[in-house]
């Protein structure tokens, strides 16, 4: 019943993952007009790769071939290697519980986890000084020693001397180029977590982060507007407010899909075609941190992971002497954010799953291993590099807050084992 009326209403939906029979049969309950994308194609996509490998490879011009230097064949031999392995993931790689535009986009995104986890494995293998020499094989501009670059060097709001510009420190602030990437980085956070608590925690967090860690790197050196007013109160908050209200947009929204060929007019197939990067529907995030001890630590766990991932940009950067500008730096975000979507779906489905015998989906398993081998990165090219001891108050307070947080859920856990005893009696 429920096949038929999706049918009736032209609503696409994953085919299954079983066999390729399966995944053609079941291909008929799509519209006709984009059946075909849902139909296996791999001995085309093989054939198609077959020879755009003979192409590149010159297996049929052995003599051409041979007038590439042995750094170059090396160059786009890695390259094939990887497209290929891409190529692989995308047709025969598990699919995951996002459809929309496609499953093969995730599976691509899947693939392209695993070469980003493989690649910074291998960097971790090497020494500081050549990681940071195999960057340039990256990008020509790298492997260059960075200059320093402090925003609390001058905090004053007001500048009398300048001839310019009384408030120049607030003018080279607000109109920073990263503005504008902090505010669309905010808004990407809270469409994906969707919960405004953990977001402000995640806010005031990271600020606690570069507290914390502006005595090993100069970034984190700012201004007491700059870090309360500016990213806080301005651009975090501007990020979190229109990301909440995309929520609630598409939480208040009807998901009634119909096909692309029963759309009555041009304009009708044009939005329906536009409407397949939204989502397929919405799922409410049910995080529930004070659920209980446990459910309070797994919540934890995912903002200490979020903070962990984001300190890992400035430290990387650092450590392999990566501009802030260097395209490297956005290519990894990007990637980042793509991989962060499915994750935090997978692990909010892992919490609300009630099943006694449960495991983390493939893209929470490879988010924390990338995260852990960044941090191992940080950790072994940073020695010797940081010089300036942690402050004793910070070593203090950040004692009594893992004190606090220790006896706070024993204390939760007490009661809550108290409670069950005395329903039992």
């Amino acid at each position: 019943m429920e096949a038929k009326q999706r049918a009736r209403h032209g609503e696409e939906r994953r085919p299954p993952a079983s066999t390729d029979g399966a995944a053609a049969a079941a291909a008929e309950e799509y519209d006709p007009w984009t059946a075909w994308l849902y139909k296996p194609h791999t001995i085309s996509v093989l054939l198609v790769g077959a020879c755009l490998l003979i192409w590149a490879s010159g297996a049929l011009d052995p003599e051409g071939a041979a007038a590439h230097s042995s750094v170059t064949s090396i160059k786009r031999g890695v390259w094939a290697m990887i497209a290929v392995f891409l190529a692989y993931c995308t047709l025969q790689a598990p699919s995951t519980i996002l459809i929309r535009p496609h499953p093969a986009v995730w599976r691509l995104v899947h693939g392209l986890a695993v070469v980003y986890l493989v690649a910074i494995t291998f960097l971790l293998f090497q020494n500081r000084d050549d990681a940071r020499q195999f960057m340039k094989h990256l990008h020509p501009d790298l492997g260059v020693e960075l200059p320093e670059r402090s925003y609390g060097a001058d905090c004053r709001l007001y500048v009398p001397e300048n001839p310019k510009n009384k408030f120049i420190n607030i003018y080279e602030t607000l109109f920073d180029e990263f503005v504008v990437a902090h505010i669309l980085g905010w808004w990407g956070k809270a469409v994906m977590i969707r919960n405004q608590l953990l977001l402000w925690v995640l806010s005031i967090g990271f600020e606690l982060m570069e507290l914390t860690f502006r005595h090993m790197l100069p970034n984190f050196n700012e201004c007491w507007w700059d870090s309360i007013i500016l990213d806080i109160l301005i651009c975090n908050w501007f990020g979190i407010w229109a990301g909440m209200h995309t929520v609630r947009y598409f939480d208040g929204k009807t998901y009634e899909w119909v096909g692309l060929s029963r759309q009555p007019s041009i304009m009708g197939k044009v939005k329906r075609s536009l409407s397949q990067f939204t989502p397929a529907q919405w799922d409410k995030d049910q995080w529930h941190p004070f659920m209980g001890p446990l459910r309070f630590i797994q919540v934890l766990f995912l903002c200490a992971v979020f903070m962990t991932v984001e300190l890992n940009t400035f430290f990387l950067k650092f450590c392999l002497w990566i501009p802030p500008r260097n395209p490297l730096v956005v290519y990894r975000l990007i990637l980042w954010w793509l991989i962060a979507i499915p994750t935090i779906r997978e692990y909010n489905s892992y919490l609300q799953d009630s099943k006694p015998v449960k495991k983390v989906g493939a893209f929470c398993w490879l988010s924390l291993a990338i995260c852990i081998v960044e941090l191992l990165i940080c950790m072994k090219f940073g020695h010797g590099l940081f010089h300036d001891p942690m402050p004793t108050w910070l070593v203090i307070f950040w004692s009594s807050v893992g004190i606090a947080l220790v006896i706070f859920l024993l204390a939760w856990s007490w009661r809550n084992h108290q409670k069950f005893r005395r329903k039992q009696l």
